[in-house]
């Protein structure tokens, strides 16, 4: 697959934005959830797909190199997967200065009340812990998000159930600018909501993620996969081969529900494993042999572009330098709209 970034554009296609918080690899959560609608979205969107760094530092405070290195990691995982830059423009957030004027105009648009509700930032200041100590730059980051979207002009935006107060807020503020200035300058979206529900991870908690070591990277390698899926969660009452075993919760399950294509065969297997009769490691042998023939061209893929490292951040320049030219585009029309425009 070239490297090259197409100069040509689809004005027709709706217009997606997208993209992840590059803070550590990619797994088979993101995967499942949105790297694989993405390269489907590819060839009927026009699609925008953005490397969040900016983002990311709003709680990576002295952690920064953590965030700058897997900005690195997370694009040789979309190219991996098969996100085609000659489809779709992947850029850096942070190489993009019209994003951080357009976030100023907008935090002018909100209160410090109406972030402080969102329900969305309030799970997430508590699960990191902030209490009163939030950093504004992480209370503030729902306007980020929303200079991210309205700055392309997206109207589809793919989001989990728990992204939903983001689109909310977004459009809020479109609806809030464009009253201000008597025109119609900003898009309102829309959110796509996965058809996959969230893949939990391996040691059957809700969330799969690096950093809680219960995640299944894209690049894994023959021997990781093989241990993850030996250390997959089922039912602790199935001590038994001929036991009644429960689905529901059952991780192994729920990668099978994910990945295995023969999804009637997927169902038989259902019903001998409720009514007793058949073995945890059955199952597992079947999903480890799902998930060895998945990623193992992935992990070739990701293998042959970390070879040229130099490519991918030219990739990254190009694709960030043709972002950059429609967020300018967007932004002259707000500060026309505004009288921002002293020198034009």
């Amino acid at each position: 697959m070239s490297l090259n970034a197409s100069s040509s554009s689809t004005p027709s296609r709706p217009i997606v934005l997208t993209g992840d918080r590059p803070t550590g690899p990619l797994h088979l959560g993101h995967y499942i959830g949105s790297l694989k609608s993405r390269v489907e979205l590819q060839h009927t969107a026009q699609q925008f797909i953005l490397l969040a760094d900016t983002q990311a530092m709003t709680d990576n405070v002295g952690r920064h190199q953590r965030v700058t290195e897997n900005v690195m990691e997370v694009a040789l995982d979309y190219l991996a997967v098969g996100i085609d830059p000659e489809k779709s423009t992947i850029f850096i957030q942070s190489q993009i200065r019209e994003l951080y004027e357009l976030s100023m105009v907008l935090l002018n648009l909100v209160t410090v009340s109406r972030l402080e509700r969102n329900p969305t930032i309030k799970e997430e200041i508590r699960l990191r812990g902030f209490e009163r100590d939030i950093p504004a730059g992480f209370l503030t980051y729902p306007v980020s998000q929303a200079a991210d979207i309205t700055a392309f002009k997206a109207v589809l935006v793919p989001v989990g159930n728990d992204q939903l107060p983001m689109i909310e807020q977004t459009n809020e503020l479109v609806r809030r600018f464009n009253n201000v200035v008597g025109k119609d300058i900003l898009v309102e979206c829309k959110e796509l909501l996965s058809a996959t529900s969230r893949l939990p991870g391996i040691d059957g908690k809700a969330k799969m993620s690096k950093s809680l070591g219960n995640s299944i990277p894209l690049g894994a390698t023959p021997a990781e996969i093989k241990k993850a899926v030996n250390n997959m969660y089922t039912d602790p009452n199935h001590l038994r081969v001929e036991d009644p075993g429960q689905v529901e919760g059952n991780v192994v399950f729920s990668f099978l529900d994910a990945f295995d294509p023969n999804k009637d065969e997927l169902e038989g297997l259902k019903a001998h494993y409720r009514r007793g009769g058949l073995g945890d490691s059955v199952v597992k042998r079947r999903l480890e042999a799902q998930l060895q023939a998945m990623i193992e061209p992935i992990r070739t893929r990701r293998e042959e572009f970390s070879k040229d490292k130099g490519e991918v951040l030219a990739m990254l320049k190009r694709g960030t330098e043709r972002a950059r030219a429609v967020a300018a585009q967007t932004l002259s029309e707000v500060n026309a709209a505004m009288g921002l425009n002293y020198f034009d």
